[in-house]
């Protein structure tokens, strides 16, 4: 296995000793499927007077990009924060930005007109459609609305365009819960949320940001990002809290008209 020694130049003649031979005899490649956990289980999730059922993982995966597989303390903030406000939600379109499971899509459905949750992560993606089937096939009379799940990793006009060229109208409202990790991530985030935010001419389209600090620098860029794009970030008064140990808080983020 000639990537764990180093690359080999392109003509040249490799050979390895009995010692060498052998160690490569020993050497167990494995698939990327060794990584993924699938062991996901039904579990029940209650905000206000809403009991919600999603497939999800009870502990974290081995693969760092498959943290959309746990429900995250900044989508139990988002949700208790919609549950309140429910108002804004009745008769909105929604995309959500890094749905992991669709815990928070799967809850606008009992307000909304229409949810759109999407994922970059194509393993993710399978338990969130996972959980649209789960809700289809639940006799609970509130999900009436249509849930879908499509792929959109931040930064991509192409993939973006797509969703957009199905839903020609835009969205009311743009969600994203705990889904700032990586500092290289959050200018892609943003070039999204600008897209998606000035795709309804002028028309009021706000992001729902629920966000968890976890690093200084983190709470920086997240303002400065959204003030680079041209756009106006406020934090939602009386919204700051902890939640497992960690401060978060919803931001409203609008373009400047």
């Amino acid at each position: 296995n000639w990537q764990l020694r180093g690359l080999v130049p392109r003509g040249k003649t490799v050979t390895m000793s009995r010692e060498e031979k052998e160690e490569e005899d020993d050497i167990v490649c494995l698939d990327e499927s060794f990584f993924i956990n699938d062991d996901y289980q039904i579990t029940d999730f209650t905000f206000g007077s809403h009991v919600l059922q999603l497939y999800c993982l009870q502990s974290s995966s081995t693969d760092f990009d498959l943290t959309g597989q746990l429900v995250w303390p900044g989508a139990v903030l988002m949700n208790d924060y919609l549950t309140q406000n429910a108002n804004m939600l009745q008769g909105c379109s929604v995309i959500e930005l890094g749905s992991g499971v669709g815990i928070t899509g799967v809850l606008c459905s009992r307000f909304c007109r229409g949810v759109v949750m999407t994922d970059h992560n194509d393993e993710v993606l399978k338990i969130l459609k996972k959980n649209i089937k789960l809700q289809e096939s639940s006799d609970d009379s509130m999900c009436c609305t249509e849930l879908k799940a499509e792929k959109l990793e931040w930064g991509s006009s192409d993939q973006l365009n797509c969703i957009l060229q199905e839903h020609p109208e835009g969205f009311d409202l743009v969600l994203g819960a705990d889904i700032c990790f990586q500092q290289a991530n959050v200018p892609l985030l943003f070039d999204t949320v600008e897209l998606l935010l000035r795709d309804r001419d002028q028309k009021k389209c706000k992001f729902i940001l629920a966000y968890v600090s976890r690093a200084k620098v983190m709470d920086a860029m997240v303002i400065n990002e959204a003030i680079r794009h041209g756009l106006q970030i406020n934090e939602v008064s009386g919204t700051r809290r902890i939640i497992k140990n960690l401060e978060g808080v919803i931001f409203e983020i609008m373009t400047n008209h």
